[in-house]
């Protein structure tokens, strides 16, 4: 049975996290933004950042290796009890290795970070205890001490952590915007993602191209145009004007709407049947907008234009389903 008080215990778990993060804020300053410039400096003379530590602090260092990456920083983890045994080849003078130890005498990186100074590379350590070895030997340091763990024997690291965590995301995003990273980077490296999907996706790659949708004048019969929908296999007729241009759209609900008012609609012309200006879109749009332009109008069919406003293709709402987009 659920205990009421457990809700608190887990309440006070998050309170004494947020108040670590607040006082880690707090402590942000010239030793942060000299960590960005470096990385920056090293990333663009070729070199990358290696990420290193052991226990809760190497899981934490992978995912800050790993965000790191994932916004165009080339970034890796270097396991420090395998670094002396071949694994320093990874390492050149144009890196930069960020070294996470909560305590600052973790013993396999203080034996590590000794080859390391050798090669010549900078190393920045994130560190709550900036009297340690670790911290006197480092080139930069970050301070991510807390006053307690979240953990109620105070011995977890939870708190701490967590700090890191919060301080490798900072490095990472400020580190981006200063890179100039964008949005289309960010897709260019998620492309198997809904992130990249959503980013690079455009209308141009999901459309029915022009050769594969019906199209007719205003003044071809609605039998022809239905004709047509069915030959192709589409949901709508496009209806162009004089000039080769948009004029309308005409859709096979269109036909059984108007069919129940109409018994001899199939003999009227598209000018007195069809849906005059319908919702367009540009050809060089991402997909996203056509999904945004299909849930805000109400739509099934979105045909697209080029700049002069001729058809080059449709989009059906079930070509949405079928790139995964509904």
């Amino acid at each position: 049975m659920a205990n009421p008080h457990q809700l608190q215990k887990a309440r006070r778990v998050l309170d004494i996290e947020i108040a670590a993060l607040r006082r880690v804020r707090r402590r942000i300053g010239p030793s942060f933004l000299k960590a960005v410039s470096l990385m920056r400096q090293r990333l663009e003379n070729g070199g990358k950042i290696i990420v290193t530590g052991i226990g809760k602090s190497g899981h934490i260092g992978h995912k800050i290796a790993s965000t790191l990456a994932s916004t165009g920083t080339t970034s890796v983890t270097l396991d420090p009890v395998d670094a002396a045994h071949g694994d320093l080849g990874v390492v050149s003078k144009k890196d930069l290795v960020l070294v996470l130890s909560y305590s600052g005498s973790t013993d396999e990186l203080i034996r590590v970070v000794p080859l390391l100074k050798k090669l010549g590379t900078p190393i920045v350590v994130m560190t709550g205890n900036l009297r340690s070895h670790l911290a006197r030997q480092s080139d930069i340091v970050l301070d991510v001490s807390v006053q307690q763990e979240a953990c109620p024997l105070n011995l977890a690291p939870t708190s701490s952590t967590t700090a890191m965590l919060a301080m490798g995301d900072a490095l990472a995003m400020v580190l981006l915007e200063s890179r100039g990273f964008r949005r289309e980077d960010f897709a260019r490296l998620h492309p198997a993602g809904a992130i990249g999907r959503d980013l690079l996706l455009k209308v141009s790659e999901i459309m029915r191209p022009r050769s594969a949708i019906p199209l007719c004048t205003t003044e071809t019969l609605v039998s022809k145009a239905l004709a047509e929908i069915t030959a192709k296999r589409c949901g709508a007729a496009i209806v162009l004007d004089k000039r080769g241009k948009v004029a309308g759209i005409y859709t096979h609900g269109d036909f059984a709407r108007g069919f129940q008012k109409d018994r001899e609609i199939r003999h009227r012309p598209m000018k007195s049947v069809m849906t005059k200006n319908p919702v367009t879109i540009p050809v060089d749009s991402l997909a996203a907008r056509a999904l945004h332009m299909f849930e805000t109008h109400r739509i099934e069919d979105l045909v697209v234009v080029d700049a002069a406003r001729r058809p080059v293709g449709l989009v059906d709402s079930q070509d949405l389903t079928r790139f995964r987009f509904l």
